[in-house]
């Protein structure tokens, strides 16, 4: 692959530090999470991959949307990513909840979500590695 783009950031003490893109457009504190055992008080590594799994899924739903003249630029991703223990490490798995526009018909939108499941990015790297579950909503 020839990267078209190449993000970098950088974090520091774990859970209970910071992350600071080289641009310096993200730079936030991170904490754990209170389940886990943090104060909350900070983003947490879960948040971040949700927000970035949620957009760049966005994008996909967009791009196979044009491809198949169908208008989905209202569609709003939500995603759901759970960690848990798995043996002597953590796992995740990942819920996408899709609001497609009222003008788009079930099916379609069944056959749209599939599609764009193919083409994201962060579906292609967690496909085989984590469950991920899409739910039309």
């Amino acid at each position: 692959m020839d990267a078209l783009y190449t993000a970098v950031a950088t974090a520091t003490h774990g859970r209970d530090g910071r992350a600071v893109t080289s641009d310096g457009k993200l730079d936030l504190g991170l904490s754990a999470p209170v389940e886990l055992g943090g104060n909350g008080e900070g983003t947490n590594p879960e948040q971040l991959f949700a927000a970035g799994y949620a957009a760049c899924f966005g994008s996909a739903l967009g791009l196979v949307g044009r491809a198949a003249k169908v208008d989905v630029s209202e569609a709003a991703v939500t995603a759901e990513v759970g960690i848990g223990k798995q043996g002597e490490g953590f796992a995740l798995a990942v819920t996408l909840r899709v609001e497609l526009p009222d003008t788009v018909d079930q099916e379609t939108g069944r056959k749209l979500v599939e599609q764009a499941h193919q083409v994201c990015p962060y579906s292609n790297a967690t496909r085989g590695n984590i469950p991920v579950e899409l739910v039309i909503e």
